[in-house]
């Protein structure tokens, strides 16, 4: 051989190995496009017809109107990195792409010479200008189309909603028409709705429980969803709390845009008002828990707020017996390893801190002395002023501070603690008092060392 004849077998194009790629559109506009077989039918007797070796096949049913969702796709991409195949037959360019992001990957390929040819069933795209610019006006139009598209959809649901018709499947106890000269209608579901209006008027007038409701309509009425199932209780509360069966629906949901509607109500509004305030009264009230000492203490291993829980274990007698435990909330550090103390413990801390202070420096002083000053008149009214008997016990500010931690309301345990000027914090089963510095305590990875009092 030639040195001109090696060196033109050098520089020869390596032999084209394709993907055959088949997508599955699934926009509206497109209904009557091929399926995935007919695709690969058509495209594997071109490939026979005109010798083309098609070493992978690739089927997608995800819609190309967005990238990064298209997992076959992105498969395909990777085949051509890596080499196992350097084109791509499919049948159409929009099956590649209807999307900017999928469409720049392509040609992207192609001026790193790794995608060396495109061939559709009557169009083929190669690493030329001329022909990755007709790629992408075409891919690029195939985009405007998606666009134009979208805009006219979001237009048509707009004017259809603002006419009072619904843009969507239709609620329980209505149905969708599906006519095109009559989009968004609806009409009433002969089997269901008369059961619908029942529920509502059962609630309102006769004072029915939601869940009496629910096991009439399974059990009595045999009611069934569209698909054939029991209609859930979950179910059952939304239908009752949804103004449309009067009438009304928000469209976007949401959005708090209201719109009346051109379907038959089933009921009146007064029997929905009358059925939203039944639910009201029905619907159990959360009731909050309230701990004597939750909020006024920090943990002293990382600075998150202490909280409280309960257990009540059974006696062998009968009964309960009530146990409260205050601990780490681990609000800032989920894997604190702060331990558990009883309530009972947790006063006799408190009571420590109370017997060790010196009285002037407690911030409750001034509340203490009028409860106290209150106190000790009761008991001179009480016993009088008579001599002979002995006269009653006065009472200190420190003695009545810890009477009430230990005998006191939740509100009267909670204040008297409150009334404290430093902060409190809980560490190895002890309560501390830190005068200043609080915050410095937990700055950074290393535990405070806070000053036990």
């Amino acid at each position: 051989m030639t040195e001109q004849g090696a060196a033109g077998a050098a520089n020869a194009a390596p032999p084209l190995k394709y993907c055959l790629y088949a997508r599955k559109s699934m926009e509206s506009d497109e209904r009557q496009a091929l399926s995935i077989e007919s695709q690969l039918k058509e495209m594997k007797r071109l490939a026979a017809n005109e010798g083309l070796d098609i070493v992978s096949v690739k089927r997608e049913s995800h819609s190309a109107r967005s990238a990064g969702n298209r997992e076959i796709f992105r498969e395909m991409l990777g085949g051509i990195r890596g080499g196992a195949y350097n084109a791509i037959l499919t049948w159409a360019p929009d099956r590649l792409s209807r999307n900017a992001g999928d469409l720049g990957d392509v040609v992207d390929l192609m001026d790193q010479k790794l995608l060396l040819e495109i061939r559709t069933f009557n169009q083929t795209f190669t690493n030329s200008p001329n022909e990755k610019f007709l790629l992408m006006i075409l891919g690029s139009q195939a985009k405007l189309e998606n666009d134009a598209k979208g805009v006219n959809v979001s237009r048509g649901l707009r004017t259809a909603v603002e006419h009072g018709y619904w843009p969507g499947v239709a609620p329980i106890g209505y149905l969708n028409l599906y006519r095109t000269d009559k989009p968004g209608h609806l009409k009433l579901d002969a089997r269901r709705a008369p059961l619908i209006k029942q529920m509502f008027e059962k609630v309102a007038n006769d004072l029915w429980s939601v869940r009496k409701v629910f096991a009439w309509l399974k059990d009595e009425a045999g009611f069934r969803t569209r698909g054939g199932k029991v209609w859930g209780l979950s179910g059952v509360y939304r239908a009752l709390q949804n103004p449309f069966y009067y009438g009304r629906f928000e469209y976007p949901k949401g959005t708090g845009r209201w719109h009346k509607g051109a379907h038959k109500p089933i009921i009146s509004k007064a029997i929905f008002d009358a059925v939203q305030e039944r639910i009201d009264n029905d619907r159990p009230k959360p009731k909050k828990k309230e701990f004597a000492f939750t909020r006024l203490i920090h943990c002293g291993l990382c600075g998150s707020g202490v909280g409280a829980n309960e257990n009540f274990r059974p006696l062998k007698k009968g009964g309960v017996t009530r146990h409260v435990y205050y601990g780490c909330t681990r609000g800032r550090d989920r894997f604190c390893k702060a331990r558990y103390i009883k309530e009972e413990n947790l006063i006799s801390e408190f009571v420590r801190i109370i017997d060790d202070l010196d009285i002037s420096e407690i911030g409750m002083r001034e509340k203490l002395e009028e409860e106290v000053g209150r106190f000790n008149a009761f008991q001179k009214i009480v016993f009088g002023e008579n001599p002979a008997l002995t006269p009653p016990p006065t009472i200190d500010i420190k003695t009545y501070a810890k009477y009430l931690l230990e005998h006191g309301s939740i509100s009267e345990q909670r204040e008297i603690m409150s009334l404290l000027k430093n902060k409190l914090v809980y560490k190895d089963q002890k309560l501390y008092l830190v005068r200043e510095g609080f915050e410095r305590l937990f700055e950074g990875s290393g535990q405070p060392q806070p000053t036990r009092h």
